[in-house]
Protein backbone atom coordinates (compact mmCIF):
# COMPACT_ATOMS: atom_id res chain seq x y z
CA UNK A 1 0.00 0.00 0.00
CA UNK A 2 1.53 3.29 -1.13
CA UNK A 3 0.56 5.41 1.87
CA UNK A 4 2.39 6.91 4.82
CA UNK A 5 0.97 7.72 8.23
CA UNK A 6 1.21 11.51 7.76
CA UNK A 7 -0.41 11.25 4.30
CA UNK A 8 -3.36 9.36 5.77
CA UNK A 9 -3.64 11.78 8.70
CA UNK A 10 -3.93 14.74 6.34
CA UNK A 11 -6.37 12.96 4.06
CA UNK A 12 -8.81 12.01 6.84
CA UNK A 13 -8.35 15.33 8.68
CA UNK A 14 -6.99 13.76 11.86
CA UNK A 15 -7.59 16.06 14.84
CA UNK A 16 -4.39 15.35 16.72
CA UNK A 17 -0.92 16.75 16.10
CA UNK A 18 1.28 15.07 13.51
CA UNK A 19 4.35 16.02 15.54
CA UNK A 20 3.69 13.03 17.76
CA UNK A 21 3.64 10.62 14.80
CA UNK A 22 6.55 9.25 12.82
CA UNK A 23 5.80 9.50 9.09
CA UNK A 24 6.32 5.80 8.42
CA UNK A 25 5.19 3.87 5.32
CA UNK A 26 2.36 1.51 6.13
CA UNK A 27 1.92 -2.11 5.20
CA UNK A 28 -1.86 -2.65 5.33
CA UNK A 29 -4.97 -1.42 7.10
CA UNK A 30 -6.83 -4.09 9.05
CA UNK A 31 -10.05 -3.96 11.12
CA UNK A 32 -9.49 -7.43 12.63
CA UNK A 33 -6.82 -7.17 15.34
CA UNK A 34 -5.99 -10.86 14.81
CA UNK A 35 -4.84 -10.10 11.25
CA UNK A 36 -2.50 -7.27 12.27
CA UNK A 37 1.15 -7.81 11.36
CA UNK A 38 4.25 -5.64 11.67
CA UNK A 39 3.79 -2.25 10.03
CA UNK A 40 -0.02 -2.26 9.84
CA UNK A 41 -2.54 0.45 10.74
CA UNK A 42 -5.47 -0.72 12.88
CA UNK A 43 -9.04 0.35 12.16
CA UNK A 44 -11.36 -0.10 15.17
CA UNK A 45 -14.94 -0.45 13.92
CA UNK A 46 -18.12 -0.69 15.95
CA UNK A 47 -20.11 -3.89 15.54
CA UNK A 48 -21.19 -6.48 18.07
CA UNK A 49 -18.05 -5.38 19.90
CA UNK A 50 -16.38 -1.98 19.78
CA UNK A 51 -13.09 -2.32 17.93
CA UNK A 52 -11.53 0.19 20.33
CA UNK A 53 -11.51 -2.64 22.88
CA UNK A 54 -8.91 -4.43 20.75
CA UNK A 55 -6.46 -1.58 20.21
CA UNK A 56 -4.00 -2.95 22.77
CA UNK A 57 -4.06 -6.36 21.08
CA UNK A 58 -3.45 -4.70 17.72
CA UNK A 59 -0.32 -3.01 19.06
CA UNK A 60 0.85 -6.28 20.59
CA UNK A 61 0.56 -7.87 17.14
CA UNK A 62 2.69 -5.18 15.50
CA UNK A 63 0.49 -2.22 14.60
CA UNK A 64 2.45 1.01 14.18
CA UNK A 65 -0.64 3.16 14.79
CA UNK A 66 -4.42 3.04 15.03
CA UNK A 67 -7.41 5.10 14.06
CA UNK A 68 -9.41 6.15 17.11
CA UNK A 69 -12.51 8.14 17.98
CA UNK A 70 -11.03 9.06 21.38
CA UNK A 71 -7.66 10.38 22.46
CA UNK A 72 -5.06 7.72 23.31
CA UNK A 73 -2.23 9.32 25.30
CA UNK A 74 1.03 7.53 24.69
CA UNK A 75 -0.28 5.60 21.69
CA UNK A 76 0.39 6.63 18.07
CA UNK A 77 -3.08 7.24 16.66
CA UNK A 78 -5.16 9.21 14.19
CA UNK A 79 -7.99 10.91 16.04
CA UNK A 80 -11.14 11.07 13.87
CA UNK A 81 -14.85 11.61 14.48
CA UNK A 82 -15.90 8.43 12.70
CA UNK A 83 -13.46 5.61 11.90
CA UNK A 84 -15.63 4.08 9.18
CA UNK A 85 -16.12 7.38 7.36
CA UNK A 86 -12.38 8.05 7.56
CA UNK A 87 -11.77 4.60 6.07
CA UNK A 88 -14.17 5.32 3.19
CA UNK A 89 -12.65 8.75 2.54
CA UNK A 90 -9.21 7.18 2.40
CA UNK A 91 -10.36 4.55 -0.12
CA UNK A 92 -11.77 7.29 -2.37
CA UNK A 93 -8.47 9.15 -2.19
CA UNK A 94 -6.47 5.99 -2.89
CA UNK A 95 -8.38 5.25 -6.10
CA UNK A 96 -7.50 8.73 -7.35
CA UNK A 97 -3.89 8.44 -6.24
CA UNK A 98 -3.35 5.08 -7.94
CA UNK A 99 -5.05 6.26 -11.18
CA UNK A 100 -6.81 2.92 -11.43
CA UNK A 101 -9.82 2.32 -13.69
CA UNK A 102 -12.84 1.11 -11.73
CA UNK A 103 -15.45 -1.28 -13.12
CA UNK A 104 -18.42 -1.54 -10.75
CA UNK A 105 -20.90 -4.43 -10.83
CA UNK A 106 -24.26 -4.75 -9.10
CA UNK A 107 -27.49 -6.69 -9.63
CA UNK A 108 -30.04 -8.84 -7.82
CA UNK A 109 -28.51 -11.93 -9.38
CA UNK A 110 -25.26 -12.70 -11.19
CA UNK A 111 -23.12 -9.86 -9.88
CA UNK A 112 -20.43 -12.08 -8.36
CA UNK A 113 -20.14 -14.32 -11.42
CA UNK A 114 -20.07 -11.28 -13.71
CA UNK A 115 -17.43 -9.65 -11.52
CA UNK A 116 -15.30 -12.80 -11.75
CA UNK A 117 -15.70 -12.96 -15.53
CA UNK A 118 -14.85 -9.29 -16.05
CA UNK A 119 -11.75 -9.62 -13.88
CA UNK A 120 -10.66 -12.73 -15.79
CA UNK A 121 -11.04 -10.94 -19.12
CA UNK A 122 -9.19 -7.82 -17.98
CA UNK A 123 -6.42 -9.88 -16.35
CA UNK A 124 -5.30 -11.07 -19.77
CA UNK A 125 -4.17 -7.54 -20.60
CA UNK A 126 -3.90 -5.53 -17.38
CA UNK A 127 -2.82 -5.90 -13.76
CA UNK A 128 -6.30 -6.50 -12.36
CA UNK A 129 -7.71 -6.86 -8.87
CA UNK A 130 -11.27 -7.68 -7.82
CA UNK A 131 -13.58 -7.89 -4.82
CA UNK A 132 -12.63 -10.93 -2.78
CA UNK A 133 -15.46 -13.13 -1.51
CA UNK A 134 -18.49 -11.06 -0.54
CA UNK A 135 -16.64 -7.86 0.45
CA UNK A 136 -19.19 -5.71 -1.36
CA UNK A 137 -20.55 -3.38 1.32
CA UNK A 138 -19.58 -0.14 3.07
CA UNK A 139 -16.69 -1.90 4.82
CA UNK A 140 -15.74 -4.52 2.25
CA UNK A 141 -15.46 -2.20 -0.73
CA UNK A 142 -12.98 0.27 0.82
CA UNK A 143 -11.10 -2.69 2.28
CA UNK A 144 -10.78 -4.15 -1.22
CA UNK A 145 -9.56 -0.83 -2.62
CA UNK A 146 -6.94 -0.35 0.08
CA UNK A 147 -5.68 -3.93 -0.34
CA UNK A 148 -5.20 -3.88 -4.09
CA UNK A 149 -1.60 -4.55 -5.19
CA UNK A 150 0.43 -1.41 -5.90
CA UNK A 151 0.77 -2.28 -9.60
CA UNK A 152 -3.02 -2.57 -10.14
CA UNK A 153 -4.32 -0.94 -13.34
CA UNK A 154 -7.96 -2.09 -13.28
CA UNK A 155 -10.11 -2.97 -10.30
CA UNK A 156 -13.49 -4.72 -10.50
CA UNK A 157 -15.67 -3.87 -7.52
CA UNK A 158 -18.87 -5.67 -6.61
CA UNK A 159 -21.55 -3.49 -4.99
CA UNK A 160 -24.31 -4.96 -2.85
CA UNK A 161 -27.33 -3.30 -1.28
CA UNK A 162 -29.46 -4.12 1.73
CA UNK A 163 -31.07 -0.68 2.05
CA UNK A 164 -31.67 2.38 -0.10
CA UNK A 165 -28.54 4.50 -0.34
CA UNK A 166 -26.05 1.65 0.04
CA UNK A 167 -24.98 1.74 -3.61
CA UNK A 168 -24.99 5.55 -3.70
CA UNK A 169 -22.32 5.49 -0.98
CA UNK A 170 -20.25 2.81 -2.73
CA UNK A 171 -20.42 4.59 -6.08
CA UNK A 172 -19.32 7.87 -4.49
CA UNK A 173 -16.32 6.07 -2.99
CA UNK A 174 -15.34 4.14 -6.13
CA UNK A 175 -16.27 6.63 -8.86
CA UNK A 176 -16.48 3.93 -11.53
CA UNK A 177 -15.49 4.44 -15.13
CA UNK A 178 -17.78 1.58 -16.19
CA UNK A 179 -20.84 0.38 -14.28
CA UNK A 180 -22.68 -2.88 -14.93
CA UNK A 181 -26.19 -3.71 -13.71
CA UNK A 182 -26.92 -7.41 -14.31
CA UNK A 183 -30.57 -7.70 -13.29
CA UNK A 184 -33.28 -6.16 -11.12
CA UNK A 185 -34.97 -8.88 -9.09
CA UNK A 186 -36.58 -9.20 -5.68
CA UNK A 187 -33.51 -9.51 -3.43
CA UNK A 188 -33.99 -7.65 -0.11
CA UNK A 189 -37.60 -6.85 -0.97
CA UNK A 190 -38.31 -6.78 2.76
CA UNK A 191 -36.27 -3.58 3.09
CA UNK A 192 -37.27 -1.91 -0.18
CA UNK A 193 -40.98 -2.67 -0.39
CA UNK A 194 -41.17 -2.95 -4.18
CA UNK A 195 -39.13 -4.00 -7.20
CA UNK A 196 -39.30 -0.40 -8.41
CA UNK A 197 -37.51 0.77 -5.27
CA UNK A 198 -34.92 -1.98 -5.76
CA UNK A 199 -34.35 -0.67 -9.30
CA UNK A 200 -33.98 2.87 -7.97
CA UNK A 201 -31.39 1.70 -5.46
CA UNK A 202 -29.43 -0.31 -8.01
CA UNK A 203 -29.32 2.60 -10.44
CA UNK A 204 -27.47 4.67 -7.85
CA UNK A 205 -24.39 2.91 -9.19
CA UNK A 206 -24.01 5.88 -11.57
CA UNK A 207 -24.04 8.50 -8.80
CA UNK A 208 -20.26 8.62 -8.50
CA UNK A 209 -19.51 8.44 -12.22
CA UNK A 210 -18.07 11.25 -14.31
CA UNK A 211 -19.83 12.43 -17.46
CA UNK A 212 -17.62 10.16 -19.58
CA UNK A 213 -18.71 7.07 -17.63
CA UNK A 214 -20.50 4.15 -19.29
CA UNK A 215 -23.47 2.28 -17.85
CA UNK A 216 -24.31 -1.23 -19.12
CA UNK A 217 -27.85 -2.18 -18.05
CA UNK A 218 -30.65 -4.58 -19.00
CA UNK A 219 -33.44 -3.55 -21.33
CA UNK A 220 -35.87 -3.85 -18.41
CA UNK A 221 -38.32 -0.92 -18.51
CA UNK A 222 -38.40 -0.77 -14.72
CA UNK A 223 -35.07 1.11 -14.77
CA UNK A 224 -36.09 3.58 -17.47
CA UNK A 225 -37.13 6.36 -15.05
CA UNK A 226 -33.72 6.19 -13.38
CA UNK A 227 -31.44 6.19 -16.42
CA UNK A 228 -28.77 8.91 -16.25
CA UNK A 229 -28.85 11.81 -18.68
CA UNK A 230 -25.13 12.58 -18.65
CA UNK A 231 -23.58 9.15 -19.24
CA UNK A 232 -23.50 6.74 -22.15
CA UNK A 233 -25.98 3.89 -21.59
CA UNK A 234 -25.69 0.51 -23.33
CA UNK A 235 -28.72 -1.78 -22.97
CA UNK A 236 -28.61 -5.57 -23.30
CA UNK A 237 -31.23 -8.24 -23.93
CA UNK A 238 -33.64 -9.13 -26.72
CA UNK A 239 -33.84 -6.38 -29.33
CA UNK A 240 -31.25 -4.32 -27.45
CA UNK A 241 -27.80 -3.09 -28.45
CA UNK A 242 -25.98 -6.20 -27.23
CA UNK A 243 -27.53 -9.65 -26.97
CA UNK A 244 -26.94 -13.40 -26.94
CA UNK A 245 -28.38 -15.98 -29.32
CA UNK A 246 -28.19 -19.71 -30.06
CA UNK A 247 -27.68 -20.87 -26.47
CA UNK A 248 -26.96 -24.59 -26.15
CA UNK A 249 -26.82 -25.84 -22.56
CA UNK A 250 -25.30 -29.06 -21.27
CA UNK A 251 -24.55 -30.26 -17.77
CA UNK A 252 -20.98 -28.99 -17.61
CA UNK A 253 -20.80 -26.40 -20.36
CA UNK A 254 -22.70 -23.76 -22.27
CA UNK A 255 -22.24 -22.56 -25.85
CA UNK A 256 -23.70 -19.33 -27.21
CA UNK A 257 -23.27 -16.55 -29.74
CA UNK A 258 -23.26 -12.82 -29.07
CA UNK A 259 -23.00 -9.79 -31.31
CA UNK A 260 -20.15 -8.63 -29.06
CA UNK A 261 -17.85 -11.33 -30.48
CA UNK A 262 -17.43 -12.79 -33.95
CA UNK A 263 -17.23 -16.45 -32.92
CA UNK A 264 -19.28 -18.67 -30.55
CA UNK A 265 -18.23 -18.90 -26.91
CA UNK A 266 -18.11 -22.10 -24.86
CA UNK A 267 -18.15 -21.68 -21.09
CA UNK A 268 -17.21 -24.48 -18.66
CA UNK A 269 -20.43 -23.63 -16.78
CA UNK A 270 -24.12 -24.42 -16.90
CA UNK A 271 -26.99 -21.94 -16.63
CA UNK A 272 -28.26 -19.85 -19.53
CA UNK A 273 -27.91 -16.74 -17.38
CA UNK A 274 -24.14 -17.26 -17.46
CA UNK A 275 -24.24 -16.53 -21.20
CA UNK A 276 -25.53 -13.04 -20.32
CA UNK A 277 -22.85 -12.62 -17.65
CA UNK A 278 -20.13 -13.67 -20.07
CA UNK A 279 -21.44 -11.32 -22.76
CA UNK A 280 -21.24 -8.43 -20.27
CA UNK A 281 -17.67 -9.37 -19.41
CA UNK A 282 -16.77 -9.53 -23.09
CA UNK A 283 -18.29 -6.12 -23.74
CA UNK A 284 -16.37 -4.55 -20.85
CA UNK A 285 -13.23 -6.13 -22.25
CA UNK A 286 -13.92 -4.61 -25.67
CA UNK A 287 -14.48 -1.17 -24.11
CA UNK A 288 -11.08 -1.44 -22.47
CA UNK A 289 -9.29 -2.66 -25.60
CA UNK A 290 -8.85 -6.33 -24.71
CA UNK A 291 -8.31 -8.44 -27.83
CA UNK A 292 -11.04 -10.88 -28.88
CA UNK A 293 -8.70 -13.87 -28.61
CA UNK A 294 -7.85 -12.92 -25.03
CA UNK A 295 -11.53 -12.47 -24.16
CA UNK A 296 -12.35 -15.91 -25.57
CA UNK A 297 -9.44 -17.57 -23.75
CA UNK A 298 -10.45 -16.01 -20.43
CA UNK A 299 -14.11 -17.01 -20.72
CA UNK A 300 -13.42 -20.53 -21.89
CA UNK A 301 -11.26 -21.23 -18.83
CA UNK A 302 -13.27 -19.23 -16.28
CA UNK A 303 -13.40 -20.24 -12.63
CA UNK A 304 -16.02 -18.61 -10.44
CA UNK A 305 -16.21 -17.77 -6.75
CA UNK A 306 -17.29 -20.87 -4.80
CA UNK A 307 -20.83 -21.70 -3.60
CA UNK A 308 -22.40 -20.20 -6.69
CA UNK A 309 -23.81 -22.54 -9.33
CA UNK A 310 -21.45 -25.49 -9.50
CA UNK A 311 -21.61 -29.22 -10.12
CA UNK A 312 -20.16 -31.51 -7.50
CA UNK A 313 -20.00 -35.25 -6.97
CA UNK A 314 -21.60 -36.96 -4.00
CA UNK A 315 -19.49 -39.60 -2.32
CA UNK A 316 -21.68 -42.30 -3.89
CA UNK A 317 -21.35 -40.83 -7.39
CA UNK A 318 -24.59 -38.81 -7.63
CA UNK A 319 -24.44 -35.43 -9.39
CA UNK A 320 -25.00 -32.39 -7.17
CA UNK A 321 -25.98 -29.00 -8.59
CA UNK A 322 -25.14 -26.68 -5.72
CA UNK A 323 -26.36 -23.07 -5.65
CA UNK A 324 -26.56 -22.35 -1.96
CA UNK A 325 -24.92 -18.97 -1.45
CA UNK A 326 -28.09 -16.93 -1.72
CA UNK A 327 -31.58 -17.02 -3.20
CA UNK A 328 -34.38 -14.84 -4.52
CA UNK A 329 -37.34 -15.69 -6.76
CA UNK A 330 -35.56 -14.72 -9.99
CA UNK A 331 -32.47 -16.74 -9.12
CA UNK A 332 -34.62 -19.70 -8.06
CA UNK A 333 -36.50 -19.71 -11.36
CA UNK A 334 -33.26 -19.53 -13.34
CA UNK A 335 -31.62 -22.45 -11.57
CA UNK A 336 -34.81 -24.54 -11.81
CA UNK A 337 -34.85 -23.85 -15.56
CA UNK A 338 -31.26 -25.02 -15.84
CA UNK A 339 -31.91 -28.16 -13.78
CA UNK A 340 -35.07 -28.92 -15.75
CA UNK A 341 -33.36 -28.65 -19.13
CA UNK A 342 -30.51 -31.01 -18.31
CA UNK A 343 -30.98 -34.60 -19.44
CA UNK A 344 -31.43 -37.24 -16.77
CA UNK A 345 -28.74 -39.79 -16.11
CA UNK A 346 -29.67 -43.29 -17.28
CA UNK A 347 -31.78 -45.03 -14.59
CA UNK A 348 -31.51 -41.94 -12.39
CA UNK A 349 -34.00 -39.49 -10.97
CA UNK A 350 -33.94 -35.75 -10.48
CA UNK A 351 -34.37 -34.41 -6.95
CA UNK A 352 -34.70 -30.75 -5.95
CA UNK A 353 -34.06 -29.57 -2.39
CA UNK A 354 -35.47 -26.04 -2.08
CA UNK A 355 -35.19 -23.91 1.06
CA UNK A 356 -36.59 -20.54 2.14
CA UNK A 357 -35.60 -17.36 0.32
CA UNK A 358 -35.01 -14.67 2.92
CA UNK A 359 -35.65 -10.89 3.09
CA UNK A 360 -38.75 -10.92 0.87
CA UNK A 361 -40.96 -9.08 3.36
CA UNK A 362 -44.72 -9.40 3.63
CA UNK A 363 -44.99 -10.92 0.14
CA UNK A 364 -42.60 -13.74 1.00
CA UNK A 365 -45.13 -16.59 1.12
CA UNK A 366 -46.77 -15.46 -2.13
CA UNK A 367 -43.41 -15.11 -3.90
CA UNK A 368 -42.44 -18.61 -2.80
CA UNK A 369 -45.79 -19.98 -3.98
CA UNK A 370 -45.42 -18.46 -7.44
CA UNK A 371 -42.53 -20.83 -8.09
CA UNK A 372 -45.05 -23.64 -8.59
CA UNK A 373 -45.06 -22.76 -12.31
CA UNK A 374 -41.39 -23.79 -12.47
CA UNK A 375 -42.02 -27.27 -11.06
CA UNK A 376 -43.17 -30.19 -13.20
CA UNK A 377 -43.35 -33.92 -12.36
CA UNK A 378 -42.22 -34.63 -15.93
CA UNK A 379 -38.96 -32.78 -15.38
CA UNK A 380 -38.18 -33.13 -11.66
CA UNK A 381 -39.11 -36.41 -9.99
CA UNK A 382 -38.97 -35.55 -6.31
CA UNK A 383 -39.22 -32.33 -4.30
CA UNK A 384 -37.89 -31.69 -0.81
CA UNK A 385 -38.79 -28.39 0.84
CA UNK A 386 -37.17 -26.97 3.94
CA UNK A 387 -38.14 -23.83 5.80
CA UNK A 388 -41.18 -21.88 6.88
CA UNK A 389 -42.38 -19.50 4.14
CA UNK A 390 -41.90 -22.27 1.58
CA UNK A 391 -44.54 -24.50 3.19
CA UNK A 392 -47.39 -23.21 1.01
CA UNK A 393 -45.33 -23.98 -2.11
CA UNK A 394 -44.88 -27.51 -0.79
CA UNK A 395 -48.64 -27.83 -0.39
CA UNK A 396 -49.22 -26.63 -3.97
CA UNK A 397 -46.59 -29.06 -5.25
CA UNK A 398 -48.34 -31.95 -3.49
CA UNK A 399 -51.37 -31.24 -5.70
CA UNK A 400 -49.27 -31.68 -8.87
CA UNK A 401 -47.04 -34.52 -7.70
CA UNK A 402 -47.73 -37.93 -6.19
CA UNK A 403 -47.87 -37.36 -2.43
CA UNK A 404 -44.92 -39.67 -1.82
CA UNK A 405 -42.71 -37.47 -4.05
CA UNK A 406 -43.14 -34.22 -2.07
CA UNK A 407 -41.64 -33.83 1.39
CA UNK A 408 -41.65 -30.79 3.67
CA UNK A 409 -39.35 -30.23 6.64
CA UNK A 410 -40.09 -27.38 9.04
CA UNK A 411 -37.71 -24.71 10.24
CA UNK A 412 -38.99 -22.29 12.86
CA UNK A 413 -38.29 -21.23 16.42
CA UNK A 414 -40.16 -24.22 17.83
CA UNK A 415 -38.73 -26.93 15.61
CA UNK A 416 -35.89 -27.28 13.15
CA UNK A 417 -36.05 -30.45 11.10
CA UNK A 418 -32.77 -29.89 9.28
CA UNK A 419 -31.20 -33.10 10.57
CA UNK A 420 -34.29 -35.09 9.59
CA UNK A 421 -34.21 -33.54 6.14
CA UNK A 422 -30.51 -34.26 5.81
CA UNK A 423 -30.99 -37.88 6.84
CA UNK A 424 -33.85 -38.35 4.38
CA UNK A 425 -31.82 -36.97 1.47
CA UNK A 426 -28.94 -39.28 2.29
CA UNK A 427 -31.29 -42.26 2.41
CA UNK A 428 -32.92 -41.69 -0.99
CA UNK A 429 -29.99 -40.40 -3.06
CA UNK A 430 -28.69 -43.05 -5.43
CA UNK A 431 -25.49 -43.04 -7.52
CA UNK A 432 -27.28 -42.32 -10.80
CA UNK A 433 -29.35 -39.41 -9.43
CA UNK A 434 -29.03 -35.67 -9.98
CA UNK A 435 -29.87 -33.39 -7.07
CA UNK A 436 -30.31 -29.60 -6.98
CA UNK A 437 -29.88 -27.65 -3.75
CA UNK A 438 -31.00 -24.01 -3.64
CA UNK A 439 -31.85 -21.65 -0.79
CA UNK A 440 -30.68 -18.60 1.08
CA UNK A 441 -27.30 -18.87 2.78
CA UNK A 442 -28.87 -18.71 6.26
CA UNK A 443 -30.74 -21.95 5.54
CA UNK A 444 -27.39 -23.75 5.81
CA UNK A 445 -27.75 -26.00 2.77
CA UNK A 446 -23.97 -25.79 2.48
CA UNK A 447 -23.90 -28.29 5.37
CA UNK A 448 -25.99 -30.73 3.35
CA UNK A 449 -23.80 -30.29 0.27
CA UNK A 450 -20.66 -30.92 2.34
CA UNK A 451 -22.27 -33.96 3.96
CA UNK A 452 -23.26 -35.48 0.63
CA UNK A 453 -19.79 -34.92 -0.81
CA UNK A 454 -18.04 -36.34 2.23
CA UNK A 455 -20.27 -39.28 3.14
CA UNK A 456 -21.48 -42.26 1.16
CA UNK A 457 -25.24 -42.16 0.88
CA UNK A 458 -27.44 -45.08 -0.07
CA UNK A 459 -25.19 -47.70 -1.60
CA UNK A 460 -26.67 -49.22 -4.72
CA UNK A 461 -23.81 -50.53 -6.80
Amino acid sequence: MKLTLHEIAKMVDAQNSLSDLDDVPLNQIEFDSRKITEGDLFLPLKGERDGHDFIDLAFENGAVATFSEKALPGRPHLLVKDCLKAFQTLAQYYIDKMRVDVVAVTGSNGKTSTKDMIAAVLSTTYKTYKTQGNYNNEIGLPYTVLHMPEETEKIVLEMGQDHMGDIHLLSEIARPRIAVLTLVGEAHLEYFGSRDRIAQGKMQIVDGMNSDGILIAPGDPIIDPYLPENQMVIRFGDQQEIFVTAIEEEKYHLTFKTNVLSTPVTLPLSGKYNAINAMLAAYVGKLLAVADDDIMAALESIQLTGNRTEWKKAANGADILSDVYNANPTAMRLILETFTNISKNPNGKKIAVLADMKELGKESVALHSQLITSLSPKMIDQLIFYGDDIQELAQLASQKYPVCNVHFFQKNSQEDQFEAMQKYVQEILEPSDQILLKGSHSMALTKLVDQLVATKTRENY
